[in-house]
């Protein structure tokens, strides 16, 4: 294993099993063969085109586009290509500042290709002997990764919130952090990478921050993290590259952490250049 296996796991995917999915004239996202045959049984909701699948062209607002998804949703699941809804909103974009096309749950959106977002932010303790860096544990009943190693905080971004916003909700739910130190975390970067899963193709952007936090700060276990380890990054790294213990986007977070400390090189690392590429990949055509 390296750090480069992780990078190629999180972007694997035959764009061959995959039709463009549009709205309003504007590419969206992607739907397998299958997925696109099962969304035109509500023709209502969704018509074939000649570049793929589309939205039904008489839904021309973002709300009304919302409410159509959201009807059929039930009857989507039913056709076993789709899982149930879980009740929190998406945005659906192209691009972080791009309006909104319309709201889709997040369950939905990998089966629809879709681009979703998130906040990761890497929790560190300045020391001595180098950065250390607060890993936590994923609790064993979460549907996604259950117990695998996870950064400090990380979540998705829902519909209406903004991302320090976001960034300071998820900061208290899953580490009890307190808002004034959520709101000191630096925003580093953007990665985005995308593969298929069995729930569809997976197209995620993630913003990343930087949270210096005190020594004698010790984050408290949640629903979603049932513990915190405080490890030095050379031991981060040598779990990230030679296991499989990490969920598989933290991996990348954390390898970006790295090649921003200088802790991978260009002389110690010779796939860096693919390994920086990987950090940023997505499927085209997709959006402006």
């Amino acid at each position: 294993m390296s750090f480069l296996n992780k990078v190629a796991f999180c972007n694997r995917r035959d764009m061959r099993r995959f039709v463009p999915f549009s709205a309003g004239g504007t590419q969206y996202g992607w739907l397998t063969h299958e997925r696109a045959a099962a969304v035109l049984a509500f023709p209502r909701v969704f018509q074939i085109e000649s570049t793929g699948v589309a939205l039904n062209s008489a839904l021309t607002t973002p709300a009304a586009r919302s409410k159509a998804i959201a009807d059929i949703a039930p009857a989507l699941a039913a056709t076993g290509l789709f899982p149930k809804t879980r009740g929190e909103l998406y945005a659906v974009r192209n691009h972080w500042s791009d309006k909104p096309a319309f709201n889709i749950d997040r369950a939905l959106n990998p089966g629809f290709g879709l681009r979703a977002y998130g906040v990761h932010a890497n929790g560190i303790v300045e020391k001595r002997s180098g950065p250390h860096l607060w890993i936590g544990t994923r609790a064993k009943s979460l549907l996604v990764e259950p117990g695998k190693l996870d950064n400090m905080v990380a979540g998705g971004q829902p519909a209406g919130l903004g991302l320090m916003e976001n960034l300071i909700k998820e900061c208290g739910e899953e580490a009890h952090i307190t808002p004034k130190l959520a709101r000191s975390a630096r925003p580093t970067g953007v990665l985005s990478y995308s593969f298929e899963s069995p729930q569809g193709l997976r197209c995620d952007t993630l913003f990343c921050y930087d949270l210096v936090v005190p020594p004698a700060f010790k984050p408290r276990a949640s629903e979603e993290i049932s513990r915190f380890e405080l490890m030095p990054l050379p031991k981060v790294l040598k779990l990230v590259a030679g296991t499989h213990r990490f969920k598989f986007n933290v991996t990348l977070v954390i390898i970006d952490f790295a090649i921003r400390h200088g802790f991978i090189t260009p002389d110690t690392e010779p796939a860096y250049e693919r390994l920086v590429a990987g950090l940023h990949e997505h499927p085209q055509p997709i959006g402006g």
